[in-house]
């Protein structure tokens, strides 16, 4: 092994502070022997993790690892022996780690370990999060290897895997995409670059990149049950405090990368126009929140990737709008087609990225605006501005929770609300209101099933079908409510009643976990403060 030491500039960091450091970096290459070793020593890792239980439990997804194992392997037999044929050594670069690798990664690890206290598949799901990080180490090095003679050895491919791995997993009998994802990935960042002041580099945020692409695969194919995708962009909500946890983590992000133009830009765009559209319409755009949690996630730790996002303060308030609008605009569409809506905050990153150059050339001519310049907004960054909106941040932030718009009751939360505006023919109301009942449903309310059911069987609001309905009153007898069992037996007279107390457990989580060990007193208590009347006599009889 032979090494040398040199002086460059480094790749990357806190953005245009960085211009005039200069760090030292030292090159090692390697024997041919050592070259095959290295990749050798994460292929392994990743075969020993196939041969454990979690992974033995389902045949494809041993075979998924195995043939992941096997390309990589070959890969480095490839390229082993066109080292010892060719004899030009191949070699790391080693340098000072880059903050937006590591504090990123590290931001990302505490979202997972809060996130998986309260859905415990996640903490199942860590193996395999482990693993794809041995994949892409292996990946990203050789493929490094195949186009030049050094790899950048550092944390690189943490914030990768973390932050694609935040939005979509693949289920077990399918999980080879999500290998071929994280190589899409890694490819893209590779291949997909341009000249970005005076210096090549990748255009897109390796993440996004191919949380886009596949996101447009999954939605043609129709095939995003193959996906967690849903169920992790509903069960973030599942930790308390949700929000204030996320903006906390994203404090730390906009400090060190001076990102906070584009989150809270972000986030301001979306709350008004959600505002704006419940003044008009009576009833809220998103379905249980101003902004859901996957998209405040998404803000603060997806299209902030400061290497793929403009470089002036002025580039990135824009930016922030355009990713705000973009969700929002993208939401309806996606609804209108009856795809999953939890796509909105995945597909627009992409474009945007396209974007950021024109978005930089765009206001420039604001360079001579000496107010926006006092007020950071101009061309050129500041630590000091950054704190400042940073501060403007914090104050926002304060006042969305103080008003009930983040993490406490959100009206939408309520069924008898959305009841009563589909009865009132409000936009979306009634769509919304069968969404929730088949949710609950699903979630084994004999209540939802039976109002479900009445609502086909009736056709007042949906299309009639008999059929479906004696589907659903036939799940709700199951579950044991009784009022399932009289229309299940006889139609002539549709039987509806109130939840019963388990019932409620379930209508009344708001978005969080079941309330199994709530007593009934405090049941009842927060089912009339959420439109329940008959439970508010109950009340105040306690």
């Amino acid at each position: 092994m032979q090494s040398a030491t040199n002086k460059s500039r480094p790749q990357g960091g806190k953005g245009s502070e960085n211009k005039n450091e200069v760090s030292d970096t030292t090159s090692v290459l390697l024997s041919a022997k050592q070259m095959l070793l290295i990749p050798g020593i994460f292929i392994l890792a990743l075969f020993l993790v196939s041969l454990l239980p979690r992974i033995q439990s389902n045949e494809t997804l041993s075979i998924s690892f195995w043939g992941a194992c096997t390309v990589l392997l070959l890969w480095s037999v490839f390229l082993f022996r066109r080292v010892v044929s060719g004899g030009k050594r191949k070699g790391f670069v080693l340098t000072k780690p880059k903050p937006q690798h590591y504090i990123q990664a590290m931001v990302h690890m505490s979202v997972y370990i809060y996130w998986g206290w309260a859905w415990p598949p996640v903490q199942e799901y860590a193996l395999l999060l482990l693993a794809q990080l041995f994949f892409a180490y292996a990946f990203d090095m050789m493929l490094a290897w195949s186009r030049r003679d050094t790899y950048l050895l550092g944390f690189g491919p943490f914030p990768i895997i973390f932050s694609t791995n935040l939005f979509m997993w693949f289920r077990d009998d399918w999980f080879y995409l999500q290998f071929i994802m994280i190589a899409v990935g890694f490819m893209g960042k590779e291949f997909v670059r341009w000249n970005r002041d005076g210096r090549m580099t990748h255009i897109f945020n390796p993440s996004a990149f191919t949380l886009g692409l596949f996101s447009l695969v999954l939605i043609i194919t129709g095939t995003t049950d193959i996906t967690w995708g849903a169920q992790i962009a509903s069960t973030l909500s599942l930790a308390p405090g949700i929000y204030t946890y996320l903006f906390i983590g994203g404090l730390v992000v906009m400090y060190f990368f001076s990102i906070t133009l584009v989150a809270a830009s972000a986030a301001i765009v979306l709350f008004a126009l959600s505002a704006l559209y419940f003044s008009i319409t009576g009833v809220p755009y998103f379905l249980d929140s101003e902004i859901p949690t996957a998209v405040f996630l998404g803000l603060h730790l997806l299209v902030t990737d400061p290497s793929t996002s403009p470089r002036t303060p002025t580039g990135k308030l824009f930016f922030g709008v355009l990713y705000g609008v973009g969700v929002f605009v993208l939401y309806t569409i996606l609804d209108m087609f009856g795809t999953p809506t939890f796509y909105d905050k995945l597909l627009c990153v992409p474009l945007l990225n396209l974007s950021v150059q024109w978005i930089d050339r765009m206001v420039l001519p604001l360079r001579t605006n000496k107010t926006l310049e006092r007020l950071g907004l101009g061309v050129t960054p500041s630590r000091r501005a950054n704190l400042g909106h940073m501060a403007v941040w914090i104050i926002f932030f304060a006042t969305m929770t103080l008003v009930g718009k983040t993490d406490s009751r959100h009206v939408g939360d309520s069924l008898p609300f959305w009841a009563q505006a589909c009865e009132e023919g409000r936009v979306h109301a009634c769509d919304r209101l069968l969404l929730l009942e088949s949710t609950y449903c699903t979630d084994n309310s004999g209540w939802a099933c039976n109002a479900i059911g009445a609502q086909y069987y009736s056709g007042k609001h949906v299309a009639a079908d008999p059929e479906r309905a004696l589907e659903f009153f036939s799940r709700a007898c199951e579950l044991r409510f009784q009022a399932g069992c009289l229309n299940f037996l006889d139609q002539s007279t549709i039987a509806v009643s109130e939840p019963r107390a388990f019932d409620l457990r379930l209508l009344l989580r708001e978005g969080g976990q079941n309330l199994m060990e709530m007593s009934e007193p405090e049941l009842y208590a927060r089912a009339c403060e959420h439109g329940w009347e008959y439970a508010c006599p109950s009340v105040a009889v306690l």
